[in-house]
């Protein structure tokens, strides 16, 4: 299994506490950026705006982004940071934002810094994009080799933010461990970059399987617990230590492989990633033949409504459409193959209907 192994282990500068985001013009100004872009959502500006600090001294444009990270867009950002000088993006928003603004400041050479309005993804943290296509289908991973400048979260932002998306977050970061786990565990040796690789991603699984629950009651209530900042955190810091000390040792294996797979079908593109990702972690186990784990996390996934099927993402899958999927997540370069089991399109395939018989008889 030889895969890379280069530590990126964290942007240059990480803040999270309640007003973190008001520090954000003297943040520019020790880094000597007074022409920025903020990069921004539709929806999620409107979340964020009572909270973003006034740039006094700082030339901004702003701009929101069309709902997807493609090669098409960056090319039309990066063209507006061109044209108007710009020396930095602020990029504030969910993944895709944070994905965007990371590509496109790696093609213009200038600094991102990143306002997350969600906890769903650790794409905040981490030096690389997750590119689509027009159609909405995955493409690729492209990881860039300067850190993100800064991450600035505001607690008070994220404890308002859509609860599904942080329930998907759970699932996505929940991953962490299980695909960092099957490619580790088949190391006789573990490099020390590996071993914190391996701890965190093991914290990730403890922690959330311990405060998820009262993490969402306080979203509920709208009273920030320490459960919530264990939970954010691990999300956005913990989740992004995995990739960033174990490079693609602590990176995605079968359940993200499942997950890209799940994204040649139209309807799947109503479902959340990190719910795809749940989902691809029960197939993962599955391959595995770890039932016995799938029966211990299946109370878990009960208690936040993760899908642990493809009949509880409303997916019906005719047998071309299981074949498809099956031969999308098996091609070559996925790292599905990381995983210490030979993975043909029928194990993928094969994998997938015996989880949705299991769960039926549930």
């Amino acid at each position: 299994m030889e895969q890379s192994l280069i530590v990126r282990g964290a942007p240059q500068e990480y803040e999270c506490r309640i007003g973190a985001w008001d520090g954000l013009e003297t943040h520019l100004q020790r880094r000597h950026i007074d022409r920025v872009l903020v990069l921004h959502g539709k929806y999620s500006w409107e979340a964020a705006k009572p909270f973003f600090p006034a740039l006094k001294d700082i030339y901004t444009c702003f701009m929101t982004y069309n709902g997807e990270c493609t090669d098409s867009e960056a090319e039309t950002v990066s063209a507006l940071v061109k044209s108007e000088k710009l020396t930095g993006i602020v990029a504030v928003g969910g993944g895709k934002i944070a994905d965007l603004g990371k590509a496109v400041a790696n093609t213009c050479g200038v600094p991102v810094l990143i306002l997350p309005t969600l906890a769903a993804t650790c794409a905040a943290y981490t030096p690389l994009s997750v590119i689509y296509n027009d159609d909405g289908s995955m493409d690729r991973y492209d990881v860039f080799p300067i850190s993100n400048a800064l991450v600035l979260i505001e607690p008070e932002v994220l404890l308002h933010s859509p609860i599904d998306l942080m329930i998907a977050g759970i699932g996505d970061t929940l991953a962490k461990w299980y695909e960092a786990d099957a490619m580790i565990s088949q190391l006789e040796v573990q490099p020390i970059e590996i071993g914190v690789a391996s701890f965190a991603a093991g914290q990730c699984r403890e922690i959330l399987l311990r405060d998820s629950e009262q993490g969402i009651q306080a979203m509920e209530d709208g009273m920030i617990n320490q459960a919530f900042l264990n939970v954010i955190e691990t999300n956005i810091l913990l989740g992004g230590m995995v990739g960033g000390f174990g490079d693609d040792y602590g990176r995605t294996a079968g359940a993200h492989s499942i997950h890209d797979a799940l994204t040649i079908l139209s309807e799947s593109h109503n479902q959340l990633h990190g719910n795809k990702v749940a989902y691809g972690v029960f197939v993962q186990l599955v391959i595995e033949d770890k039932w016995t784990e799938i029966d211990k996390l299946l109370p878990f996934y009960r208690s936040l409504n993760l899908p642990a099927s493809l009949a509880e993402m409303e997916m019906r899958l005719s047998e071309l459409e299981y074949q498809a999927v099956a031969e999308r997540a098996a091609e070559p370069h996925e790292t599905i193959h990381y995983m210490k089991e030979t993975i043909t399109p029928d194990v993928v395939k094969d994998a997938m209907k015996a989880l949705e018989a299991y769960m039926a008889a549930k």
